[in-house]
Order: structure tokens, then sequence, then C-alpha cells
């Protein structure tokens, strides 16, 4: 039955978060960007992580999704109009600076992912003489959680929540032309 819920669970998430990318309208976007929030953070909870679950909704469902409602509500239909025609080139010039950051970050958080080695770090040999049972919500057990099995995804969330803020900031800005 859990194995059933997990594989519903991961098949919503993939399955919104690419509508979310392929959408070509704005409102279903933010609505499956909801849908995918609510999956991951599902997901979350299978993986004993309630502590970050809970985070998930209460922030990134309650604060950027809301922030994102509001930008897309506080848009001019002008905007909205050009960001429409907009999706339909895939890459242009004006973005390659933000696609070579883009693949400088990855190579950086691949390369520290293969270099660190989280099970030898003194902090956590220390601890892991203790056994951690799933009811145990102690802020140690959530700090080591959140730095070693769990870093690659919150890590990912933080992103995730920088792009959404910079993408609604650039939403949100007047148009250079119409002061």
């Amino acid at each position: 039955m859990e194995q059933g819920i997990f594989v519903f669970l991961g098949i919503v998430t993939v399955t919104s978060a690419w509508f979310v990318a392929a959408s070509q309208n704005l409102v279903r976007a933010v609505f499956m960007f909801f849908v995918t929030l609510f999956s991951i953070a599902g997901l979350y909870v299978f993986a004993l992580a309630d502590f970050v679950a809970i985070t998930q909704i209460v922030i990134y469902v309650g604060g950027v999704l809301v922030l994102m409602l509001f930008t897309f509500m506080l848009s001019s239909k002008e905007t909205l109009e050009k960001l429409e025609e907009r999706k339909h080139k895939y890459f242009s010039l004006k973005q390659l600076p933000a696609l070579l950051v883009a693949i400088a970050f990855l190579l950086v958080l691949v390369n520290a992912i293969f270099k660190l080695h989280p099970d030898h770090l003194q902090w956590i040999t220390q601890s892991q003489n203790n056994t951690f049972q799933p009811q145990d919500n102690t802020v140690t057990n959530i700090g080591i959680n959140l730095m070693t099995s769990y870093l690659l995804p919150f890590e990912a969330i933080s992103i995730l929540l920088m792009m959404a803020l910079i993408g609604a900031a650039h939403l949100a800005r007047k148009e250079q032309g119409n002061d």
C-alpha cells in the first residue's frame, strides 16, 4: 500500500512539474506548481522528514505560491501578454549568461556531491552512535538529516525559492517605457 502511494506521489510530482515547465497558460502553471509542491511534501512524509514536509507546505506552498499569485494578479495585462508571446522562443542570445551560470552551478553542485563524503565528517560520526527512531523529532536529528540525507532536496528547494522570488520581482516591476 505504501509503495503504491509513493509511486502515485512520484508520478503526480513529475507530471505536474512537467506541466508547469511546458504550460503556455500562466494560471494553469501556477495551479500545477501548487500540486507539485504539495506532492513533494507528501514525498517528504514518506521519507520520514515530517519537519521538512511541514516547512515545505508552510513556506513554499504558503509563501511562494501566494507571492506568485499576487504578482500575477498585480501584473498588467500587457506584461502577461508579452510573457505569453515570448514562451514560443526556447533559447535566445540574451539567455546565454543565465544558461552559463546555471551550468556552472550544476557543475559545482555535482562536484560537491561526488567529493563530499558526509559519512566521514567528525560531527556526524560522533552522532551515529545514537539510534534515531522515526518518532524522534529532536533538533539534532533534524539538523543532521538536513545536512546529510536531505541536503540535495533542501538546497534544491532553496534554489527554487530564490528563482520564484526573482521571477516574481521581475514580473511585478514596471516596464521601462511606461513610466
